[in-house]
């Protein structure tokens, strides 16, 4: 018992890594913007514009004020290390692909303004986590469903417009989008539902 617990801390562990890594690298831009008195925003994601590419990379990270980042960072980190404990063979793939995919989406479908913030990638890890335990049935997967549900299933209101103002609803619904793509593609990688081998006791009988 004392080996299992270990292991289990081991992991966890192991699933915060990266998440809390990106979640400091938020903050510390943050700080960097306030303390020298920068105006970052310009990096986020202009869409159908050339000014707005870099912006699929560098938005994720790019806050208004520190109540966006704080209200972004608690989710992506449970989600994140959600991902990484329970995916662990696909988890930096999917992270990538959310990454990548939502911002990809932002710059062709949303508004001409710029689009800054790390809510595509919650919204897209929420759908990924939603919709591949339902889709794989797997009874530990489809609990990690439901607690999604239970925790953040009103974040479901953010993908349509003018319910926030001032919000890219945008990178929300694009983001929900690209965690139900992902879900699809990776359905048959990572943890599967165990298949168990029933055999008849008669079977099992030598003959006399």
């Amino acid at each position: 018992m004392k080996t299992e617990g270990a292991l289990f801390r081991k992991r966890i562990l192991l699933s915060m890594l990266l998440p809390g890594v990106f979640v400091f690298i938020m903050w510390l831009v943050k700080i960097i913007e306030v303390l020298f008195d920068l105006d970052l925003s310009n990096l986020g994601i202009f869409p159908l514009s050339v000014k707005g590419l870099p912006g699929i990379i560098f938005s994720p990270l790019i806050h208004s004020d520190f109540g966006h980042l704080f209200n972004n960072s608690l989710p992506l980190f449970f989600l994140g290390t959600a991902l990484f404990y329970f995916y662990s063979e696909i988890a930096v793939k999917v992270s990538l692909w959310t990454y990548f995919l939502t911002g990809f989406f932002v710059w062709l479908a949303g508004r001409a303004a710029w689009h800054i913030g790390a809510s595509g990638l919650i919204y897209g890890l929420a759908s990924f986590l939603f919709f591949s335990g339902l889709i794989r049935k797997y009874f530990r997967l489809v609990a990690l469903s439901l607690l999604i549900v239970f925790l953040y299933g009103s974040m479901v209101w953010g993908i349509f417009p003018d319910v926030y103002r001032n919000v890219s609803w945008e990178s929300h619904m694009l983001g929900f989008m690209s965690g139900i793509i992902l879900a699809v593609n990776y359905r048959k990688e990572g943890p599967q539902e165990p298949v168990y081998e029933w055999l008849d006791e008669d079977e099992e009988k030598e003959p006399d």
